[in-house]
Formats: C-alpha cells, structure tokens, sequence
C-alpha cells in the first residue's frame, strides 16, 4: 500500500505542478474542471446514485454548473460557499443526529455542487485576478499556497496526531482525528507566511495579514475533509473511488481544498488582498 501510494504521488504531483504552471488562464479552468467533474462523478456515489448512467449525468451537470458559474460574480458565489460551509459544521457538529437532514437524496445531490463549484470558482477567479500587495507576483504562487496551505495542515496533524493525540475531535465523524491533531496542523501552517515574504515581497504587517487568512483556511480545511467523511459514512463506502492507487479517489485528494480555496480567496478579497 505504501509503495502504491508513493509512486502515485509521484505521478499526480508533477502533473499538478504542469497543470497550474504549464498552462495559461483557460488552459487551467480546463484542466481543474476536468478534475472537478471526476470528483462530481465520485461524488454521485456519496450521494446515493448507483447506476453508471445516473453517476455520469451528475458529473455532466458538474462540468454544466461550471460553465455557467464561470461569468458569474466570483463574490457571489464565494459568499454563498461561506454560507455553505457555516451549514456544514452545524452538520458535523450534530452528527448523527444531523443524519436525517443528510440522508436524502436531493440533500446530497445539491451539497455536491456547494462542495464543488465553490472550489473551482475559488481557483479560477485567484488565477484571473492580481495581487493587490505584490501586483508584480503571478496569482499562480498563491494557489500553490492554497495547497500547500492543505497539505502542510494535513502532515503536521498526522505527526501531532499520532505522537500526541489523546483527544478525539469527532469519533462519530471521522475516528481518527484528534485535537491534537488538529493544533499540530495548525502550528505547522503558521510558518508558511513568514517563509513566502522573500517570494511575495511583501511588508510585516501585510505578512500578519497572510498569516490570519492562512489560519482561518487551515481551520476550515478540517471540514472538507470531515464533510467527505461524513457524506461516505452515511453512503457506507470507504473511498470516493479507485481511480488514485493507495490513495482511493480524487475527491479523496481535495476534499480538505474544496473547503480551503471558497474561504482562502473570500478573506484574501476582503482584506484586500486580492482583486479577483
């Protein structure tokens, strides 16, 4: 297993690397959009569909909500995935009492599109926008930082977690979690600001700002991936799919991104910090 999941990494992480750095503005919302109608498609599992037919109309009608989403106001959208994901802590929080609001399945057919659409709007609109405090830095760095934002989260809760947690999170949601976990996370995400200053030429007190924003997204990276959780324990499967080996599926790989890009891009705009 872990030889398998060494050697995908390998693969997917240059082709992401080619996809965000190789490419022109267009050329990326394809090649995310591509991404994100194959996590619409594993997501048809979540929400309860069973037929090969039935999973590829949900993932065209993804692929559709993207189109229509592209000219549509990235503010909008954004404050909307805000809304979102204030309801889906009130899920996790409430589980399993909250499972009879998750259960149907028009519920987790229209979740699908807040979890997704949000994310690829997110990327898109940072990827088309500038940098307020560094107009002269490529908006592609910033969403590296996004991901690198999701994984150094992802790696200091793991270590944290397993040396010192004692406290589960939410053993009804995701068993494996603990506080600890989370606050190791956190503690590793926080020296991510000071180490883009060279990078984003940017002052101290705007390097703060950065360090508030990269907090918050850290924090609510925690529901994408608790959400996913959620939505297969309630779907009673263990992976979105198999398409990553020793990985499961992509929606597996984003989950904790569907919730950090919205809420990354959303404060990076309020503050200023981005004219998307």
């Amino acid at each position: 297993m872990l030889k398998q999941r060494i050697i995908t990494a390998l693969i997917i992480g240059p082709l992401f690397l080619l996809g965000l750095f190789a490419t022109n503005a267009l050329g990326f919302s394809l090649f995310l959009a591509l991404i994100v109608t194959i996590a619409g498609w594993e997501w048809s599992q979540i929400a309860g569909y069973k037929t090969p037919v039935s999973k590829l109309l949900y993932a065209v009608f993804v692929a559709l909500a993207l189109y229509l989403s592209y000219p549509a106001s990235a503010q909008l959208i954004l404050g909307m995935a805000g809304l979102w994901w204030a309801l889906a802590l009130y899920l996790i929080l409430n589980f399993p009492a909250s499972k009879t609001l998750w259960e149907p399945r028009w519920f987790r057919t229209v979740a699908g599109f807040f979890v997704l659409v949000p994310a690829w709007k997110a990327l898109v609109s940072l990827r088309l926008g500038v940098v307020s405090e560094a107009p002269d830095v490529s908006t592609v760095w910033l969403i590296l930082y996004i991901f690198l934002v999701v994984w150094c989260a992802d790696i200091g809760a793991y270590f944290a977690g397993k040396n010192f947690g004692r406290r589960k999170l939410l053993p009804k949601v995701s068993p494996g979690k603990s506080v600890e976990g989370v606050m190791g996370g956190l503690v590793a995400v926080s020296v991510l600001p000071f180490a883009a200053m060279p990078l984003l030429q940017i002052s101290p007190a705007q390097t703060m700002i950065l360090w508030m924003i990269t907090l918050s997204t850290a924090l609510v990276s925690v529901l994408g991936d608790l959400l996913e959780s959620l939505g297969k324990r309630v779907a009673e499967i263990k992976d979105s799919s198999q398409i990553l080996p020793g990985h499961g599926g992509i929606l597996d790989r984003i989950d904790s991104v569907t919730a950090a890009g919205p809420i990354f891009v959303l404060l990076a705009i309020a503050t200023g910090w981005v004219q998307a």
